[in-house]
């Protein structure tokens, strides 16, 4: 899946959800981004690990994304996890970015191409 279809994916559900039914308060938006990385931070101080794979027994896969949701499956791999975190941020960011129209596939690789001709650690001490 690309970055815009996850874009328009999340755009189309937060409509559907009634997210979308009050003006865009753009700084509302923007720190619910910012609390879905602070629960990542939470999630790895209570030690919770980055890689979903560490809650299933070994020789066992992860089941298809597609029917966790629908079932006890997302509450046994995926709740309270960085990894849940990090896709509620991404799917936060999609919405806004369908709001405003963006296209999050050629800005990510044009931003990606820039950083490329930066110097290391663009310069900074610390990244």
């Amino acid at each position: 899946m690309t970055l815009n279809e996850i874009r328009d994916k999340a755009f189309a559900y937060a409509e559907k959800q009634g997210f979308h039914e009050k003006p865009v308060n753009f700084a509302e938006r923007l720190m619910l981004i910012v609390s879905e990385l602070s629960e990542a931070l939470e999630a790895h101080r209570k030690g919770e690990a980055f890689d979903p794979n560490a809650r299933i027994e070994e020789g066992e896969k992860l089941p298809d994304p597609e029917s966790v949701g629908k079932s006890g499956d997302y509450t046994l791999f995926i709740k309270g996890s960085i990894a849940e975190e990090f896709a509620d941020a991404i799917i936060r960011i999609g919405d806004l970015a369908g709001i405003f129209g963006i296209d999050l596939d050629w800005h990510v690789k044009a931003k990606m191409a820039y950083n490329s001709t930066r110097p290391y650690k663009h310069g900074k001490m610390y990244g």
